[in-house]
């Protein structure tokens, strides 16, 4: 049996794309509170209006790409079953973790004022922060289990916290931190901003890991002090 083909997307469609990928470049160049509609719209060379019949103000853009957003991180760690595997997976679900706070990184830079003046939006961040404690704790409780990690539950549960930390707040950190960048150096330095972030999380988990796994560990963090 052949599944029907995929129904070409309409010009209305289209533009609505068009609208919420250019608000979320012009969002995480500039910051959110700096971008209106206006700006929006004078970007993409289309009226006020026009953007008005797509979306009837700037909050529902940022609701838009905040649902995006959730589901592009609502990813999981692969199982853990040895601990000659361990470290990999984990660097792989935090690269990616970090990767997907990367793309949608207005979010991040401006979350106190966003979760402050939007009760919905407070509410979702909260399940997608839920979401990933449970994820981290039953990453830790895994590597337990294949011996590569010894921790007792409340290191567990504090180990999971300073991730959790580190992760929400680490573009802050390296945005206050860094010298005033351009656009076209700010995104070659993506992957300087997401490894630094990864190797931060890793130095966190680094006293707890024994065996082959701290091995593979201090080896993948020495490629990040070069």
């Amino acid at each position: 049996m052949t599944s029907a083909p995929d129904r070409p997307s309409t010009r209305s469609e289209r533009t609505r794309e068009r609208i919420l990928a250019t608000s979320l470049e012009l969002f995480n160049q500039r910051g959110e509170t700096n971008v209106t509609t206006g700006h929006i719209a004078d970007e993409l060379n289309i009226s006020p209006g026009n953007l008005y019949y797509h979306f009837r103000n700037k909050d529902e853009i940022i609701h838009h790409l905040f649902a995006d957003f959730e589901k592009s991180i609502d990813i999981a760690p692969n199982p853990i079953t040895d601990a000659a595997s361990a470290m990999e997976d984990l660097w792989l679900y935090l690269h990616l973790m970090f990767e997907r706070i990367w793309a949608y990184r207005f979010l991040y830079r401006n979350l106190n004022d966003l979760l402050a003046r939007d009760a919905k939006l407070k509410s979702h961040f909260n399940i997608i922060v839920a979401h990933k404690r449970t994820a981290i704790v039953g990453l830790c409780r895994s590597l337990v289990s294949v011996k590569a990690m010894k921790a007792a539950e409340p290191e567990i549960r504090a180990l999971t916290e300073n991730v959790l930390v580190i992760a929400t707040f680490w573009l802050n950190y390296e945005h206050l931190s860094a010298p005033r960048l351009n656009r076209a150096q700010t995104e070659t330095m993506q992957s300087e901003h997401l490894s630094r972030g990864v190797a931060q999380v890793m130095a966190l988990i680094a006293p707890f890991m024994r065996g082959t796994a701290r091995e593979h560990l201090d080896h993948l963090m020495s490629n990040y002090d070069r």
